[in-house]
């Protein structure tokens, strides 16, 4: 055991906050109006697991986004507040119908189907999107007890492959669900690049169009930690804070994730972030389709770039610049922009991106 009188224990930086790469929007640190306005939180007492002045401010917040029956339920991250508000949604024998490459599906643990109990129910889709069509290959049986019950519907927006639904293609989903008797969920990590995309308000494609339950993110634009689920249509779910509990998703100390979503919220830094996160990716897309040989995968409509090229030049690069495989047998990458990526950061790695591609 060290002698606590030769241990240090003042703070001190153990990176480069020069570096910055590609891997994820999540690799980000936290913009700083949020942790501005983290200090102004900070300090004296509020009252504990919610009842706090700033939760109730993002209420009022929440609804001039999204309307007067909007609710807010602040929660520690994305897979918390998905599986919180599927679990909300459906009953015990109860199964929720997603695309093949939904990140409940693909990147949650199985906490989806171990920790809310219920059962997915994917469909392959080419983008990433689902339809009425691709619905029904899972929408039967639920009158057949050997069958877990489709209750409901939940979509990605934007989507896992970096495409954006737009507001007509998810009011057939939520039209063609409810006439089946099942209710909508929208996982909404980067709800605010979809929308920065579209250049519509966030409502014009989710209570609008019928959306029931929404995943609101703020982790992947600018915050640190924290995420909300929103009740849209109140008579959808029953006996929220309940759940939250259960889940283990109550803050006790909720104005630090609360006063978060309201930074984001309350003027627009959100979109601010979020347009300039796109208009990276954009950039990047720009850069990469002069390169030969580097085959852009799916279009470019938010902060992410999905592309093929030789998996040794990919492995080369990534010496470079920190980026993930999506599918390393066949070679496919995937490029993630942030709300803090500069010009300068996208024209380096499309530099070195030429540059490996010519050592091929």
């Amino acid at each position: 055991m060290a002698d606590p009188a030769t241990v240090r224990t003042d703070a001190r930086r153990h990176h480069d906050p020069l570096v910055r790469g590609f891997a994820s929007d999540n690799y980000a640190g936290a913009h700083p109006e949020i942790l501005a306005a983290l200090a102004l939180a900070n300090g004296g007492h509020q009252v504990a697991y919610g009842e706090d002045d700033y939760t109730e401010h993002l209420q009022r917040v929440m609804h001039s986004h999204f309307g007067p029956t909007a609710e807010a339920f602040p929660v520690f991250n994305g897979t918390g507040a998905n599986v919180l508000a599927l679990q909300a949604l459906t009953d015990r024998w109860g199964a929720v119908i997603c695309a093949e490459s939904a990140h409940i599906n693909v990147d949650e643990g199985g906490a989806p189907e171990r920790v809310g109990g219920l059962k997915l129910l994917t469909v392959p889709t080419p983008d990433g999107k689902l339809t009425p069509e691709l619905i029904d290959r899972q929408a039967y049986g639920w009158e057949d007890e050997h069958r877990a019950m489709p209750q409901v519907v939940s979509i990605t927006q934007n989507t896992e492959l970096g495409t954006v639904y737009t507001p007509d293609e998810i009011r057939a989903v939520c039209e063609h669900a409810h006439r089946h008797g099942m209710k909508v969920h929208l996982d909404g990590a980067r709800i605010a690049n979809a929308a920065a995309s579209l250049d519509v308000p966030m409502r014009t494609f989710t209570n609008t169009v019928g959306v029931d339950v929404l995943s609101f993110g703020g982790t992947k634009n600018g915050a640190i930690f924290g995420e909300a689920v929103v009740v849209l249509d109140p008579d959808s779910v029953r006996a929220m804070k309940h759940l939250r509990k259960l889940s283990m998703q109550l803050a006790s100390k909720m104005r630090f994730v609360s006063v978060q979503l309201e930074a984001l919220l309350a003027r627009d830094l959100w979109l601010r972030n979020a347009r300039h996160a796109n208009a990276m990716a954009q950039r990047l897309a720009d850069g990469v389709r002069t390169v030969d040989g580097v085959e852009i995968l799916h279009p470019v409509q938010a902060n992410a770039v999905f592309a093929r090229l030789p998996h040794a030049v990919s492995e080369r690069l990534q010496k470079r610049f920190r980026f993930y495989f999506w599918d390393e047998k066949a070679g496919d990458v995937r490029w993630m922009c942030a709300f803090d990526t500069r010009e300068d950061d996208v024209d380096a790695f499309v530099l070195a991106l030429k540059e490996e591609m010519a050592r091929q």
